[in-house]
């Protein structure tokens, strides 16, 4: 499922996957290889004109992370018109600060877990 995503997106997204964050790298541990749930997770995967950090076909669920600049409000009011976007797909979002996810790995993975539950429903 890419909705047409241009092939920038798809260039743009291989890089993505060669210069990860940590707290990208620390998640994608957790989720690839279908560890969490049996759930399959892609990451940066492109649909439409958008890249998500890390999205779930089965369940239609993406997982973003947010770094700093992700707390400005441009950027804040950039993240809602691409979520509101991104739900208009039927893709469900949800969000973690890396800081997050680099502390509280654990309560990341449990959200992240009831989200899959909820969107397989």
């Amino acid at each position: 499922m890419h909705f047409q995503a241009p092939p920038q997106i798809f260039a743009n997204a291989k890089k993505l996957r060669e210069y990860r964050t940590p707290a990208e790298t620390l998640l994608w541990e957790a989720l690839r290889e279908k560890k969490l749930e049996g759930f399959r997770f892609r990451q940066q995967h492109p649909i439409e004109g958008y890249v998500l950090d890390f999205y779930c076909h089965a369940a239609h669920l993406a997982v973003e992370l947010d770094g700093e600049y992700h707390f400005t409000e441009e950027q804040q009011r950039l993240d809602d018109n691409r979520t509101g976007r991104l739900s208009f797909l039927g893709v469900k979002i949800i969000r973690f600060s890396n800081h997050h996810v680099l502390h509280h790995l654990e309560a990341v993975l449990s959200d992240i877990s009831q989200a899959l539950i909820e969107c397989s429903y």
